[in-house]
């Protein structure tokens, strides 16, 4: 079955930075939008970046606006997060994932990594 993996997780302390990537283990996602989710202890999954298929367009949740950096590279079928100026409040599992339809909700993403923790220290 195909697979999304992520790497790029760790410890930083507030104001740092990361980049996290996802690959996929088989396939290509050319024409999927590609997107970021996280989700904290005991909370739901949030969506946090997309980017379209082209990689023209890109879409963020308001709390890392202006922070949060998403892209695309097609010919490696990996997508980005870059991520700046973290907060203890972005301490998080973030996970990969693709869909063929331009949805931030997890519902309608059907390929999903295992994701890597995020833990930013205050």
């Amino acid at each position: 079955q195909v697979q999304l993996v992520e790497s790029g997780g760790g410890w930083v302390q507030t104001g740092g930075s990361l980049r996290l990537s996802c690959a996929a283990s088989e396939g290509t996602f050319s024409m999927y939008a590609r997107a970021w989710f996280r989700q904290a202890p005991g909370k739901e999954r949030d969506f946090v970046a997309r980017i379209s298929w082209s990689g023209a367009n890109t879409d963020y949740a308001d709390s890392v606006k202006g922070r949060f950096t998403i892209s695309r590279d097609n010919a490696k079928n990996t997508v980005y997060l870059q991520m700046n100026s973290l907060k203890p409040e972005d301490t998080a599992v973030y996970y990969c994932a693709a869909t063929i339809t331009k949805s931030t909700i997890p519902k309608d993403y059907n390929y999903w990594g295992q994701g890597t923790q995020v833990t930013v220290s205050s």
